[in-house]
């Protein structure tokens, strides 16, 4: 039998106290310890679980074999390469990082100690997307709605890099290819940042995505439509839901082409539980992550053109309007 890998979490928040839970119910790992500023969070995040807290993520050297990492994102860069550095492997929670260097530095460090560095774009796990993994080839046109009721959770960023960014990775995935081009516009509405977005993304192959993200939205959606030549999917991220046609060209020069409904099976799963088990997978057989730290680097990028776009446009509105940018 395969022995456990001694595991250990960074920061037991909302996001870390989930990755607590999971690694305490999988068999390959074994929860060595939980590392918080705030012991007290770290103990609740537990229960009765008996691993060690810590408040120091370099306390960990020579105890762990891999770390999920959960803490705000402006403190990513300094504890996760100091976790590479010491030969420990990562998975990092979405995204990756703050700024596109601060993602570079990370990357070039897990290369150079040869360490894995996978990071918690959790849709790239969603049961549907990977039921249609295979199905979507060469898309044309892209729809995407990612919209919700406002919370306080990660109400200090930009909606882009709190929502946005899982379907920009996904995007990103599908595609495997250049942006080309990026327009966008972004609104400021309960918070000081942008709480509204919408982005209109063309890539170098010709595909145009149209990408809203909300948090001040009644109802939750979670939306994607994708339009191909060889047909159409509609898929429901939150309700686990897939549909479309294909299209098949007519043979031997016949002008008749076919058109006819597309399923594919949809087995529910607990997304957060698949990461963290690939991720030890990862551990064990050193191969690339499902979302590679290139990966949520790339995603980080693309975030970071839009935001840029976002706040060209307001500069082009106050400049209009001799006063205020919306947003502002």
């Amino acid at each position: 039998m395969t022995e456990p890998i001694p595991v250990a979490v960074v920061g037991s928040g909302y996001y870390g106290s989930r990755h607590v839970a999971k690694y305490r119910a999988l068999p390959g790992a074994r929860l060595v310890a939980v590392v918080d500023v705030d012991p007290a969070r770290a103990r609740a995040a537990l229960g009765d679980h008996p691993a060690e807290i810590l408040t120091d993520p370099r306390q960990l050297a020579g105890k762990v074999r891999a770390a999920s990492v959960a803490v705000p994102t402006t403190a990513h860069r300094d504890v996760v390469v100091g976790l590479l550095e010491a030969g420990i492997d990562v998975l990092v929670e979405k995204p990756i990082a703050t700024t596109v260097r601060e993602a570079q530095d990370m990357v070039a460090v897990a290369t150079r100690r040869g360490c894995v560095l996978q990071v918690g774009h959790l849709e790239r796990f969603n049961p549907v997307i990977q039921a249609v993994e295979g199905q979507i080839t060469r898309p044309l046109f892209a729809e995407v709605q990612r919209m919700g009721p406002y919370t306080q959770r990660a109400s200090d960023v930009d909606v882009v890099l709190d929502l946005m960014i899982h379907d920009l990775d996904l995007l990103l995935h599908w595609m495997d290819e250049p942006v080309r081009f990026v327009h966008a516009v972004g609104v400021a509405v309960v918070t000081s940042n942008v709480d509204i977005a919408n982005a209109r993304i063309e890539f170098e192959g010709g595909c145009v995505a149209n990408v809203t993200a909300s948090r001040v939205s009644v109802d939750r959606t979670r939306k994607v439509r994708l339009f191909q030549p060889s047909g159409y999917w509609s898929l429901d991220l939150d309700r686990k839901s897939a549909s479309g046609f294909r299209h098949t060209p007519a043979a031997d020069g016949g002008t008749q082409s076919t058109i006819e409904p597309a399923f594919v099976e949809i087995v529910d799963s607990d997304a957060l539980a698949s990461e963290i088990a690939s991720f030890l997978e990862r551990v064990r057989d050193r191969a690339r992550p499902v979302v590679s730290g290139d990966d949520g680097r790339r995603a980080l990028g693309l975030a970071h053109q839009i935001l840029a776009s976002m706040a060209e446009h307001r500069d082009r509105v106050a400049s209009r309007l001799g006063r205020g940018g919306i947003g502002s």
